[in-house]
This record gives structure tokens, sequence and C-alpha cells, in this order.
């Protein structure tokens, strides 16, 4: 492969902005002018364009290094897109797709557009089965189609760090022989921005699962937890912090965001974790954990209040004054 085909996915996404985006551009601000120019030039129909054409979603898949999470997209999550599709009635934008050969139930692989797919069969879902998906069709090889999806999808703001670094680190083995600098350079990427989102699909399984959604492990919490989970004397600390709170997100329905996460499990590595059985427990009805309490330095006594117990204030207040006497 060439240096020359590393921009070469522009040719295939010139135009291909969301539906959102494009209602709040102005046709004069610079490559938004192209774009609006691009749309102005396809036609209704069936048939659009060279190549565009309006097809049914139940014939389309996803391809299989597509970079968006499908448990992610719900109606919340793509509001945006199904207000503007109902607003100019019909999908205005195309999606990238190539032919399947031999695939009895479906037609097409979707490149770039998973979320105007979806889009399209949640309006056809819910009364509206007069909207069909609007898709360019292309003749790209695997490479190819992953950065024509990367061009067009690399300034998505919906695609978390998360969903970008599994997609590229499927890519860095398959396309570049595992060569970072390679990738950057056909990417067109710098070599340290690669390499600290790569850092965020390399997290080791048991601090992955410390996290309620793995879209919360950004490029900065991993550039934060990175370094102590590769560290032989810090990994098994930051390991059992890592349990705690998995724990206490299924007992006692804890929700933290990512930055909290990553400041625990930092925070475990450079403090002393307190000795099995050092912490006791105080129960409220129906067996459910309110306190904790454990004997500080200087015969003090260090008292936990647990979140989300259900447990009215004066049960809480009283379970205090129970440890106190």
């Amino acid at each position: 492969m060439s240096k020359g085909n590393k921009g070469f996915g522009t040719m295939f996404t010139e135009g291909l902005d969301e539906e959102a985006a494009l209602d709040t551009s102005a046709p004069a601000e610079g490559i938004m002018a192209s774009r609006s120019q691009t749309l102005a030039r396809i036609a209704t129909g069936k048939t659009v364009a060279d190549r565009t054409e309006w097809v049914d979603p139940a014939r389309c898949r996803p391809w299989r290094m597509h970079n968006r999470d499908l448990d992610h997209l719900t109606e919340d999550s793509c509001r945006d897109l199904i207000d503007s599709f109902l607003s100019a009635k019909k999908q205005r934008i195309p999606a990238i797709v190539r032919r399947l050969k031999d695939e009895p139930d479906y037609d097409y692989e979707i490149i770039a557009g998973v979320r105007r797919w979806w889009t399209v069969r949640w309006l056809r879902d819910h009364h509206h089965p007069e909207y069909d998906y609007l898709v360019t069709i292309q003749n790209v090889t695997d490479e190819e189609a992953f950065r024509v999806s990367d061009v067009e999808n690399r300034s998505r703001k919906d695609i978390s760090d998360w969903e970008r670094a599994k997609e590229y680190t499927v890519a860095l083995a398959e396309f570049y022989d595992g060569s970072q600098s390679q990738m950057a350079e056909h990417l067109n990427l710098s070599r340290s921005w690669l390499s600290r989102l790569l850092d965020v699909a390399r997290l080791p399984e048991e601090i992955v699962a410390a996290f309620s959604d793995t879209h919360d492990i950004t490029v900065r919490v991993a550039r934060d937890i990175k370094p102590l989970a590769g560290d032989a004397k810090a990994f098994p600390k930051m390991r059992d912090e890592a349990k705690r709170i998995e724990m206490q997100r299924v007992t006692e329905g804890l929700t933290i965001s990512g930055p909290e996460v990553a400041k625990r499990l930092v925070k475990a590595t450079v403090e002393p974790v307190a000795k099995a059985g050092g912490e006791k427990e105080v129960t409220g009805e129906g067996g459910k954990v309110i306190l904790r309490y454990a004997k500080a330095r200087g015969g003090g006594l260090t008292i936990k209040v647990a979140p989300k117990t259900g447990a009215t204030t004066a049960e809480v207040l009283k379970a205090i004054e129970g440890l106190l006497t």
C-alpha cells in the first residue's frame, strides 16, 4: 500500500455528514458548502444518483468491523436522527455499503451508517413503514472499508473511545501487521494519539469489570490507570479494588462515573488496603448493609454509610448510635 492512499477515503465520504449536523450548518461555511452542494445533486426516487439507492434496511447488516456498539443504539441515543428523518420525511445522507455475495438473507454490508440504519429500522417498527434506507454502494476491500469508515466517523462525538479503540485494535492486527507506525501513517494520525487510544482496549479485563459502562473508559481514564495496571506491585491492589467496586455495584446499586472509578483504582495503589475482617458491617431490614465500620488508629472509629440502601435517616442514625454506645 502506498502513501498516496492515505487520504483516499474522502472520495467516498465527501458530503456524508450526520443529518442533525446538516440542519444547523450554513451552506457557505467551508467544507460544509461542498457537502451541501453534494446533497443538492441528489434527486428523489428509488435511484437517486450513480450507485446511490433506496433499499430495504432488513436486507442490510453491519460489517464485522463496524465501530458502533449496537447495545447502545436506543431511541434516546438516536433521538436527533429520528427527529431529523421525521422532519425531512426521509433520510437525506446516504450510508456507505458494499454488495454481499452468496448471502441469502442480506444484500448489503454497512461500512458507515449503522446509526442511520438503526434509525430507519426503528421508524419502520414505529408506524412509519414508508421509510427506506439510503445507501451509496462501493466496491472496496476490507482495509479500504476500514479507512472509509474511519474517515466518516473519526470526528463523531457519539462514538466512544472504547468503541473506537476496539475497532482500531482489530484493524492494527489485521491490516497493519501490528505496526502502530504503519497504521498511524496510513490513517494520517499522530503516533502518540494512536498509542493512547489503543491503551483503552488494552486494559486488563479485571480492571474493565470495575466500570458499569465500558463507554466510561476514555483515553484520559486509560492514561491514568494503564501504567499502574502494568505494574507488578500495583496491579493486585487495583484488581482487588475493582472487585470491591463491582461488588458494591451489584449489592448496593453503586453508580459512579468513569473518572471516579479511575480515582479509586489509583488511590488503592498508594493507600494500605484494610486487612480481611478488619471492616465490619451493620445490616438493616432485609439484611441489606447500611453501615461499614473499622477501628482507626488511636482508638477512633471509621464509619462508612453505604449508598442507596433504602434505609431511612432515622435507621442510619440509630445504627451509628448503636456503634457509639
